[in-house]
């Protein structure tokens, strides 16, 4: 079974200590690292470019659709869904678009919410991207987390509720009743292999693919002490929390890799190459209403 292999593309500063951080040359440097590992494993991901650290470094999504992967959208400015209104998360996704589409050519057809912040606050964005024509979401982790989770959503690639999108949550492990996170992020340094491989696996048995999702600093060991003697602000235990055992991930990636098959998510939720179809713009070049946006997203699935 094909399972979804993604990266939320981000410079580090914005996605953990503040969103109006600046985008460093980190990002980059980071992002070539990854492409590397990927291509020396044969493995093609979708990555969720966020707007604002592609618009200052244009060079790296055409380098990264050029390789086989998917880009989708990550929104722009990396604000959790949560903290916006409908009007603001509008601007936010239609300008990450807008960027990725100058850049490549494509309009992305997944969209992955900043701290998959799309919670109980603000379950109106799923219906809003279907009516803006995204085919999928992967923006909901069912556990129970501060800053975000829908523990009692479903752990498997599902529709949204009256509308065509499809949402891919990510990955969890079920124990004594409660879903645990894995395969992705902290997570990864965190846990043994053998832990997210028996993730993966459970989910594959019960007929669902699974989900593993990086950002392109984690494969960067020392990084965050580079930030920090750079005069970025952090407490020693936010330090080390973000910094501890990064040098586990690759090799944990390695395993997974040898045990499982991974593939770009629209490719494995069965969608068509991003190119290889029409695919439907957003709101103003669609329609007017509501309802007539509803209608084109569901011809486009």
């Amino acid at each position: 079974m094909l399972n979804a292999m993604t990266v939320d593309l981000e410079d580090w500063a914005q996605a953990v200590l503040d969103p109006r951080m600046p985008v460093t040359d980190h990002v980059v440097r980071d992002v070539a690292w990854l492409l590397e590992f990927l291509e020396a494993h044969r493995v093609r991901a979708t990555f969720f470019a966020l707007g604002k650290v592609c618009e200052k470094y244009p060079q790296m999504l055409p380098m990264i659709a050029a390789a086989g992967h998917e880009v989708a959208s990550h929104g722009y400015g990396h604000e959790p869904v949560y903290d916006l209104t409908p009007e603001r998360f509008e601007a936010d996704v239609a300008r990450s678009v807008a960027i990725i589409k100058s850049q490549i050519g494509l309009r992305p057809i997944g969209y992955r919410a900043p701290a998959f912040s799309i919670t109980e606050r603000s379950r109106w964005a799923g219906r809003l991207l279907a009516e803006w024509g995204f085919r999928y979401s992967s923006s909901i982790f069912p556990i129970r987390k501060r800053r975000y989770g829908m523990p009692d959503a479903p752990r498997h690639p599902h529709l949204w509720p009256n509308c065509c999108l499809v949402e891919f949550p990510l990955t969890t492990l079920r124990i004594w009743g409660r879903n645990l996170p894995v395969c992705g992020g902290g997570y990864t340094r965190l846990l043994p292999a053998r832990i997210h491989a028996r993730a993966i696996r459970r989910v594959n048995n019960a007929g669902y693919p699974g989900v593993v999702y990086l950002h392109p600093y984690e494969l960067a060991v020392g990084e965050v002490g580079v930030f920090r003697r750079n005069g970025f602000r952090m407490s020693w235990r936010r330090h080390l929390m973000q910094s501890l055992w990064r040098s586990r991930v690759a090799p944990r990636l390695c395993r997974l890799f040898e045990v499982f098959r991974f593939a770009p998510m629209g490719e494995v939720l069965g969608f068509e190459k991003p190119g290889s179809g029409p695919i439907k713009p957003l709101t103003a070049e669609v329609a007017h209403s509501p309802a007539d946006r509803r209608e084109s997203a569901c011809a486009a699935v």
